[in-house]
């Protein structure tokens, strides 16, 4: 087996209802790259993750993680090695201690209760949370409990973890800590993949970026190299990022995918 080869889709078709095809025969690979999938709503981006959680199951083709076909896996088995934080924390938290809700996953795989603590410790304080450990997740904010359910999924200790609109209800706070939490996965070796609308979040954290449409493939390449590309954006009727819009609107070539990056390049003409 490919070691790059972590999730590998083969032929994946799905269909709610005969006749209209929600993915139509996806062939990729997703590696170790932290890549976000991105399109318009009714792309099929929510419906191929929860195949990939097995709450789906496909119509036809399959889904191996790395090299097993997970048709052959329960829910509770794909847990172990998938965790997935949802978009709407609400939908996930459920206990009365935010300690209480972090060491759920990990003890409901099979974690024994001193290593699930210990993970949760970590998670919390990976997410900034670790004060609060004691309180009701419902006395917190949306943003915060968006974190709780993060730190959830992170002290499962899953390889792959799916982020579905991780920056819905947070602030640049908020956002700049969910950027340094996926990058720490990444640096961890984990697979870190999102379904996502905010672009500018896509350019400055992930790697990979890959355009659905229609049950299709538009575009799968670097991040930098799928924003270059306007008009085949326009068709999956995504914009660039705000900084890419901006610079190429100024007559520059060059595709920028952040402040930082425009800021360095002019440093470096002036020198």
């Amino acid at each position: 087996m490919d070691n790059n080869k972590i999730l590998e889709m083969k032929a994946l078709h799905f269909s709610y209802t005969e006749g209209d095809e929600i993915l139509k025969g996806l062939d990729f690979v997703i590696d170790e790259r932290s890549t976000a999938i991105i399109g318009q709503n009714g792309a099929g981006k929510t419906t191929f993750v929860k195949l990939l959680k097995g709450l789906l199951r496909p119509t036809s083709g399959s889904i191996h993680f790395e090299g097993n076909d997970i048709a052959n896996m329960t829910v509770a088995q794909l847990a172990k090695h998938i965790g997935m934080v949802f978009q709407n924390p609400n939908d996930q938290i459920f206990k009365n201690r935010v300690i209480d809700e972090v060491m759920f996953g990990p003890l409901k795989i099979g974690m024994a209760e001193s290593v699930a603590k210990q993970k949760a410790d970590e998670a919390l304080e990976l997410v900034g949370l670790k004060d609060l450990a004691e309180k009701n997740p419902y006395d917190l904010g949306l943003s915060s409990r968006k974190l709780v359910a993060i730190a959830s999924i992170i002290a499962m200790d899953t390889k792959v973890i799916i982020f579905d609109e991780p920056t819905i209800a947070q602030d640049y706070h908020g956002k700049e800590l969910i950027k340094s939490v996926i990058r720490k996965l990444r640096f961890e070796g984990k697979t870190v993949i999102t379904i996502i609308h905010d672009m500018d979040f896509v350019a400055d954290t992930f790697e990979r970026a890959i355009v659905f449409a229609k049950g299709n493939i538009l575009l799968d390449g670097t991040t930098r190299d799928v924003f270059a590309k306007e008009d085949i954006l326009k068709e999956a009727y995504l914009e660039q990022p705000n900084v890419t819009k901006l610079c190429q609107s100024l007559g520059y070539d060059e595709v920028f995918l952040t402040t930082e990056e425009f800021i360095t390049y002019q440093k470096a003409k002036a020198k």
